[in-house]
């Protein structure tokens, strides 16, 4: 069944007791949660760039990987590639898969030869995908590994590259179009800036906005009706990138009226890297109705990079999946590990082992937080600490009846003030239980 991993069988479930490391210990595809089955829950994807672009190489030192599908003819490793995604996607059930525009074909010396070589590609690509069923969650575009792109995309002091850039997301743009693609993800690795001494901000940040109503319109223009995703990063490799977080995403959004478009795809470690938690991300994203899509990874904390690790982490897992299941699901949008391995494993089959155990975390993590939320021990006691706010004066400030002069006349009646415990250790405790019992079945 292929020729790139070998080695690796049609992965499948086997339950916390088998000892075939080449198997799903808690991600059982159809198994009911909640009404939807596991592959419907989580929807996860494949990452074209880290899976089989990447090869170990760091700052500190050259490649360690020299895997099967490589070849001097560049456009014929891109073929490989094709058949070894597949190969990889079918033996790992992985329903979706997601790429930039250079992963998937090389670039030309210009514009019209780049384009040539993704039409080639992309024609492979469909293929494959009729062959076995497995489908595109979102394309996007690299603006930001060629030398072009030292100064940015979008927001360049160079006119010339912002003309570039909107060449390239508009032929990705057709090409996601044309292989059914579920969504198309902006991400602005170079969209800030290094220094405000050289760096006029305002015209930077009125040239972003344009760019993404350019792209809105050739959406529209084109029929396609796939879902915006924009991706936040604080900083890495810009020093400030204009889409740090999610609360600055959606204020940029808003103030271009652009916010009907465009959703949130978000990455638990560009989230540490902001300062956040994965969650607060989520939640963030979840109650301003822009949850879109979540790039599945982890970073090291005893790292101030992004590391894109596979998640093994049951907490993180847990408490992402609580935001999703209370988001109704992602809809149109999947759990992408933009993952990859480290540097020293750098066997192609590692590559297998490393999602098997993302996937089972956040099957883990599913279970978990469905019982959770299946209890409401969570939710209920966030309904109570807030009661003072379903009666008294507490209801008529959230029904917008009372005024500063109100409330002074009320303050000044009372006569004692208590408060009560936040008891965050306890629910702390309680997550701990439930992931214990989980993991005992």
């Amino acid at each position: 069944m292929g020729k790139y991993f070998e080695n690796v069988q049609k992965v499948n479930y086997e339950g916390i007791n088998s000892t075939n490391m080449y198997s799903f210990k808690y991600y059982n595809p159809e198994e009911m949660i909640a009404g939807k089955s596991m592959k419907e829950h989580l929807r996860f994807a494949m990452s074209y760039w880290h899976t089989l672009c990447a090869t170990g190489n760091d700052p500190f030192g050259s490649a360690t990987m020299n895997r099967p599908w490589s070849n001097e003819d560049e456009m014929q490793e891109a073929r490989n590639k094709v058949e070894a995604a597949f190969e990889f996607m079918s033996k790992l059930q992985i329903p979706y898969f997601c790429f930039h525009d250079i992963d998937i074909a090389p670039e030309g010396k210009n514009i019209e030869e780049s384009n040539k070589n993704l039409d080639e590609i992309a024609s492979l690509l469909k293929e494959k995908m009729n062959e076995t069923g497995i489908k595109l969650l979102w394309g996007t575009t690299n603006l930001f590994s060629n030398p072009r792109f030292v100064h940015g995309a979008s927001t360049s002091c160079n006119a010339d590259i912002f003309a570039y850039s909107a060449a390239k997301v508009k032929k990705v743009l057709e090409i996601t179009k044309e292989l059914g693609g579920e969504n198309v993800v902006f991400w602005g690795g170079r969209e800030g800036y290094e220094t405000l001494l050289n760096t006029n901000m305002e015209l930077e940040l009125d040239n972003f906005a344009r760019f993404l109503q350019m792209a809105v319109d050739y959406k529209n223009k084109i029929g396609f009706e796939g879902q915006f995703l924009i991706e936040p990063k604080p900083m890495e490799p810009t020093k400030h990138q204009y889409d740090t977080d999610v609360s600055t995403v959606l204020a940029f959004l808003r103030k271009y009226n652009l916010d009907k478009d465009f959703k949130m795809n978000i990455e638990a470690n560009h989230a540490t890297l902001a300062g956040h938690t994965f969650e607060h991300e989520l939640h963030v994203a979840r109650i301003n109705g822009v949850l879109g899509s979540v790039d599945a990874n982890q970073g090291d904390p005893n790292l101030g990079w992004d590391t894109d690790q596979f998640p093994t982490d049951i907490y993180n897992a847990t408490y992402a999946m609580y935001e999703i299941l209370k988001n109704g699901g992602l809809h149109s949008g999947g759990l992408n590990f933009d993952s990859k391995v480290r540097r020293a494993s750098f066997e192609t089959e590692d590559l297998a082992l490393g999602y098997i155990s993302g996937m089972d975390t956040f099957a883990i993590g599913l279970k978990v937080a469905s019982k959770l939320l299946e209890d409401k021990v969570l939710e209920n006691f966030v309904e109570d600490r807030y009661s003072s706010y379903k009666s008294a004066i507490g209801k008529q400030i959230v029904n917008n009846e009372v005024g500063f002069e109100e409330l002074e006349k009320y303050a000044l009646t009372l006569t004692e003030i208590k408060n009560e415990s936040g008891r965050q250790e306890y629910l702390e405790g309680i997550v701990n239980n439930y992931i214990m019992k989980s993991n005992a079945k």
